[in-house]
């Protein structure tokens, strides 16, 4: 007989009565069973957490900064209440300690009373962290305490962003504040610069005018000098002379007297005096010409000197914008030659009064001159001219005296122009050293306040200045600087669309346990005939393969339409656990045929190996090195990897390789069956008396 047909006669057993018939449908439905109630009880866990009772416990006082009030805990609590993310019940902190204590509550989560006042210490001199407080108690379930980790991760970072945006926001303006005073601060070093660099051209020309100040201040000392000289000369030779005809008068009054025989004993002297007075004449004369062609110079001199110095005072000190350092001593410059001019127009005044005078003088002079030499010449015969001589003398003597009386005068006046000539050439020394080391000053003062109103404007273009609209997009980026942009290929919507490639195959593997618990692996009746191994074990194969079939169908269909399972490649997936069941039904059969009752309980055990190992939940990676090492080697590894493709997506490489794997775990199995069925062909005491029955 053919496998399919004892394949069929087995299948038939099933209809003899109603335990078999329901044995049939038991055995359809349990993987259904498997499948379906596992993945629907946590088809999308995380989609209901809002089901999940939390305590919400807000103590924040609030706080304020810059004026704003902050209430940091009221907006975290609404945020809370508005979100799908736990059943949020607000508490107080003694409610939230017992009801997590006593499993009331999965956790809790508080906001302190100074929570808003160490978020608003960011805009201040002492930042502090604000500190959520999350209480959770593993005793009523761990998981939980996992979720509300990444879950509280978020509200954190929510929290965080939120108060670095006021702080930042300020570091912001503060910089547009810094920029405009910058921007201020280098137009008025503009400003100063023009005007220190004006200042600076003024010291310069008043350095140059007092330079030339000072050369026409010494040669007026200079020329002052030697008319004081001059002067003292014709003073003290004009006092002589008067001192001398004031004598010769008197004599000659005497001589009037006693004409005769005095002048007999007296020529000779009579004619050393005239001599005399000749000498002093003729040196009073030459020295009245020297001042005459002097003086005028003098004054014209000393005027234009103290013009200057007014000039150069009126332009740096009365009209500047900005005025000299120096105008205080240029004031006693101005005010010395004032006065050296006052003296120098008293000094020519007098020569012009007395002009006339002098002229008279000179004459008069030259008379005495004339006439003194003549006195001289004429000495030994006074006698004979006494009367004239008489005469004559006491002209003289009058002269010689308003002569004295002159030169005094004009002597006191050129030794006060003198020393005021020489106070004026020291002061304008002073001065023009001075004006020069403020024009090198305020050189120096150029340069450092242009690289100063340079510095000031680079500064400025380096100092950010932000509107309002820059300002809130940079304050943005730095609060949440780094963005976590994901793109999820092929993603699952839902924890059990994820979790169905592991789930799937677990049910159709118990699927096949259970079917050869209802199914022996060899037809007996093909034993007992002797039929070949190779169709036994097709025909302990097949019906358990129909019967799979069939499991896969109500399983995935249940999936699809009951429980809501998408799958990117359904006819392929569905295709691919037709492969699956006929691989572990061959796997299982084999089990069974070769081991008897000790094969159910290693398929049991290969089917936890299995599950350990093939990466359904975590990946293997991070299972210790045992199971690493037994998942290439079992069928359940590629399943799993074959079945995420089919369901999700991404590309078919593992799906063609699990099959291979699987074809060849089939044909493996089925060949090891039909050892197993060639072996069972020969009976022994072992299988007419097993050790152990099941």
């Amino acid at each position: 007989m053919r496998s399919p047909k004892l394949a069929a006669l087995e299948l038939r057993r099933f209809r003899r009565g109603r335990l078999p018939r329901a044995a049939l449908v038991a055995l359809l439905v349990l993987p259904l069973l498997y499948g379906a109630l596992y993945l629907w009880s946590f088809w999308d866990p995380y989609g209901r957490l809002d089901r999940i009772p939390v305590a919400l416990v807000n103590d924040d006082k609030g706080a304020t900064a810059d004026g704003k009030k902050i209430a940091a805990g009221d907006a975290i609590t609404e945020g809370l209440r508005d979100s799908d993310t736990f059943d949020w019940h607000e508490v107080s902190a003694g409610e939230a300690r017992a009801g997590v204590e006593d499993g009331t509550y999965y956790l809790s989560l508080t906001m302190p009373s100074d929570f808003s006042k160490r978020i608003a210490s960011s805009a201040g001199a002492s930042p502090e962290t604000g500190a959520l407080q999350v209480r959770t108690n593993d005793a009523n379930n761990y998981i939980v305490g996992q979720i509300s980790r990444t879950v509280f991760s978020e509200v954190r970072q929510a929290a965080s962003t939120k108060a670095s945006r006021s702080f930042l926001d300020k570091i912001f303006i503060s910089f547009s504040d810094i920029h405009g005073a910058t921007v201020k601060a280098a137009n008025g070093a503009d400003q100063l610069n023009g005007g220190i660099g004006k200042a600076e051209q003024g010291s310069k020309d008043l350095a140059d005018g007092l330079k030339d100040a000072k050369d026409g201040s010494g040669r007026l000392s200079k020329g002052l000098t030697r008319l004081d000289t001059g002067a003292g000369a014709l003073a003290d030779g004009s006092k002589q002379v008067a001192a001398g005809t004031q004598t010769l008068a008197d004599k000659v009054d005497g001589i009037d007297e006693k004409v005769g025989p005095f002048l007999k004993g007296n020529e000779k002297t009579i004619g050393d005096t005239a001599r005399l007075v000749a000498d002093s004449s003729k040196a009073i004369r030459d020295n009245l010409d020297t001042l005459v062609k002097t003086a005028p110079a003098a004054a014209k001199g000393a005027h234009a000197a103290s013009t200057a110095l007014n000039d150069v005072y009126r332009a740096r000190c009365e009209d500047a914008v900005l005025p000299d350092p120096a105008c205080s001593d240029l004031k006693k410059a101005k005010d010395a030659a004032a006065d050296v001019a006052t003296v120098a127009d008293d000094l020519n005044s007098l020569i012009g009064d007395q002009h006339g005078d002098l002229k008279k003088l000179d004459g008069n002079l030259a008379t005495l001159q004339t006439q003194a030499q003549a006195l001289a010449d004429r000495a030994p015969h006074l006698s004979e001219d006494l009367d004239d001589a008489v005469s004559k003398i006491n002209k003289l003597n009058e002269g010689a005296g308003k002569v004295a009386a002159g030169a005094r005068k004009l002597h006191q006046g050129l030794g006060t122009a003198t020393s005021g000539a020489g106070d004026l050439d020291e002061g304008l020394g002073k001065l023009k050293t001075g004006a020069e080391t403020l024009n090198g000053g305020m050189f120096r003062l150029v340069d450092g306040s242009g690289k100063l109103a340079g510095g000031l404007h680079d500064g400025a273009g380096k100092i950010p200045d932000y509107d309002k609209q820059d300002r809130d997009r940079r304050t943005d980026v730095m609060a949440d600087p780094v963005k976590l942009v994901s793109k999820d290929l092929h993603k699952a919507p839902n924890y059990g669309t994820g979790f169905a490639p592991y789930f799937i195959p677990l049910s159709l593997w118990v699927g096949a346990m259970v079917a050869y618990m209802l199914i022996p692996p060899m037809n007996r009746r093909a034993l007992a005939t002797g039929a070949p191994a190779w169709r036994i074990a097709l025909a302990g194969w097949l019906p358990v393969v129909a019967i799979g079939v069939l499991q896969t169908v109500s399983l995935m269909a249940v999936l699809h339409w009951a429980i809501g399972l998408q799958m990117t490649r359904a006819a392929g997936t569905i295709g691919f656990l037709f492969l699956v069941t006929a691989c572990f039904g061959a796997i299982v059969q084999w089990l069974n045929a070769r081991f008897g009752a000790a094969g159910r309980i290693l398929v049991l055990a290969l089917l936890m190996l299995q599950l350990t190992s093939a990466g359904g939940t975590y990946p293997v990676q991070t299972s210790p090195g045992f199971f690493n090492a037994l998942h290439p080697f079992l069928p359940m590894s590629y399943i799993v990897g074959a079945l995420r493709r089919l369901i999700t997506g991404g590309g078919l490489g593992p799906v063609w390789h699990a099959c291979v794997v699987l074809v060849a775990f089939a044909a493996g199995a089925l060949a090891l069956t039909a050892v197993s069925a060639r072996r069972r062909q020969v009976w022994t005491l072992d299988r007419l008396h097993p050790e152990l029955s099941l």
